[in-house]
């Protein structure tokens, strides 16, 4: 017997719309521009900010988003970011001037990572971008770039909790004071403006008493500057419904995956409290005898930033596969193996030595009888480890060479974090949609 199982994944209204309305040009942009395809729908990341920042409206605390843009390198998103007046986070030298050119001031750009180079720092000074301090050594180095720049470089100084500490990241409670006093000794070339923080996981009550202690140190720096703290990220993302979620977990087994395939876990795809619903929970938590973080923020005086990357782009992308092939072996082994044009470089919950769990949708290219059909789904490439679904899932039709299959909810990490042009393969276009009323348009994110 074979087991297989449902996950459905949540479904936006756009999507719904899309399938509903418009399948026909959803086949022809495959047709047109390849397999796997991108979609994008930044009137969602629109929504999914407005909610984060209606979080710290009702908590009357001030708080600002920078996107982490490593979760998606669209420019779409990036100019998503200018419209609504929010900041971005990058890493990097190209990160950064997407983020520049896509419109972003850069007093509105925070520069994270460990030991950044000497061109991403001197950029940033140029730009007056937030830099987060990883170690003393960098800290050194900022001071005398600003000094030969002449610039004020502001900063936060990434603070690696007590939990943590085999990190690679940030300064140990030491290092904090020793940079607290540099920053005093130096103040005409650096602005310290508060800390930052990242932990892994998504518990909201850690991050709200790391935060806490962070507004302690804020308020003993003895600089004026110094009233910023940075939660970092670590907003889940719901993808199915959790009670179904929940079911699942209790009942996972290596029978449900090709080849008994085994994971040591999964992101919580079914999370109880998710996106700005855990920055609402973080600003509650008690970190004090009668006192919230978001009351002990505001009479602190502090600003709170969030980087959030996958809760920004919870429903604002979805990626579409064409079927190559399928080898139906439901009368030896109970399921079917189908190969889609692209590969699990495609989607990239493999990065994390995972499963994207979600269930694919069929979109069938010619009519045929309803017939359960079992089957998981695999890359075109030559590695047998190229697998975007080991679960064995039940599809409603038969799949055959032709049919489309639709991943949900792909625009945070899943798209890009580990694209690759393997084989020669060229890597997938990116396509804004715009739905208004039943009209549907659509660009190349390349041209936006």
């Amino acid at each position: 017997m074979t087991y297989s199982s449902s996950l459905p994944g949540l479904r936006h209204l756009w999507v719904e719309r899309l399938l509903e309305q418009h399948p026909g040009t959803l086949t022809e942009l495959v047709d047109g521009l390849g397999s796997p395809l991108h979609l994008l729908c930044p009137q969602v990341f629109h929504a999914n900010v407005e909610a984060f920042q209606h979080s710290f409206t009702q908590a009357q605390t001030r708080g600002s988003l920078l996107f982490a843009k490593k979760a998606n390198k669209a420019n779409c998103f990036i100019q998503a970011c200018a419209q609504c007046a929010i900041g971005v986070d990058v890493a990097s030298v190209g990160e950064l001037q997407k983020a520049l050119a896509g419109g972003v001031a850069g007093s509105d750009i925070g520069v994270s990572g460990p030991r950044k180079s000497d061109q991403l720092l001197g950029l940033s000074l140029s730009h007056q971008c937030l830099l987060a301090v990883d170690s003393l050594e960098e800290l050194l180095r900022i001071q005398q770039l600003a000094q030969s720049l002449r610039q004020r470089a502001h900063l936060l100084l990434r603070y690696c909790p007590s939990n943590q500490p085999h990190s690679r990241f940030g300064l140990n409670a030491r290092e904090c004071d020793q940079a607290l006093m540099f920053c005093r000794q130096h103040a005409a070339n650096l602005d310290l403006q508060g800390f930052s923080f990242h932990l892994g996981g998504y518990d909201t009550e850690q991050r709200a008493q790391v935060a806490s202690h962070l507004v302690d140190l804020c308020l003993a720096s003895e600089l004026d500057n110094c009233r910023t703290v940075n939660l970092g990220g670590g907003f889940a993302v719901r993808y199915v419904d959790p009670a179904q979620w929940q079911a699942f977990m209790a009942e996972d087994c290596a029978e449900r995956y090709h080849s008994d395939k085994g994971f040591a876990g999964f992101y919580p795809y079914g999370a109880p409290r998710a996106g700005a619903e855990a920055l609402d929970d973080i600003l509650a938590t008690p970190v004090s005898p009668g006192l919230s973080l978001a009351q002990k923020v505001i009479e602190s005086g502090v600003r709170l930033l969030i980087e959030p990357g996958r809760a920004l782009l919870d429903q604002a992308g979805i990626s579409v596969f064409r079927v190559q092939g399928v080898k139906d072996r439901s009368a030896s082994d109970g399921y079917a193996l189908v190969t889609v044009q692209g590969s699990s470089f495609n989607l990239s919950e493999q990065w994390f030595n995972s499963e994207f769990l979600p269930d694919p949708l069929l979109l069938p290219a010619t009519p045929r009888a309803r017939s359960p059909f079992v089957a998981c789904i695999g890359g075109a490439t030559c590695l047998e480890s190229d697998m975007l679904t080991w679960r064995k899932v039940a599809f409603d039709y038969p799949i055959q060479a032709g049919d489309l299959l639709i991943y949900l909810n792909t625009a945070g990490y899943q798209m890009d974090s580990n694209e690759s042009p393997f084989h020669e393969a060229p890597l997938p276009h990116k396509v804004v949609l715009e739905l208004r009323n039943r009209h549907l348009r659509w660009k190349l994110d390349s041209l936006a």
